[in-house]
């Protein structure tokens, strides 16, 4: 089975953000609640227009919330690559 390789922190960002629910988020953005817990387990990975709502929603930038670790690297090797692009 493949693995996403698109992580994200939706979850802590919901908790922060005066304990929203899923339904709630998945209102704001307009999907389900099984989308959002799909998106929180890292089961599906949302479309980059999905992606941008849920950014606006906790009013932060995109790389705030998902970040992209490419197959065979861990989140420190993805933090360096990141690094070198800019």
């Amino acid at each position: 089975m493949k693995k996403n390789l698109v992580k994200n922190n939706i979850r802590q960002l919901r908790f922060m953000k005066h304990e929203m629910t899923q339904q709630q988020l998945a209102d704001r953005v307009g999907v389900t609640r099984q989308t959002i817990v799909a998106i929180e387990k890292e089961k599906y990975s949302p479309s980059l227009e999905l992606a941008f709502l849920i950014a606006q929603v906790f009013e932060l930038p995109l790389e705030e919330i998902f970040s992209f670790h490419p197959q065979g690297t861990d989140s420190s090797q993805a933090t360096s690559l990141e690094e070198e692009g800019k």
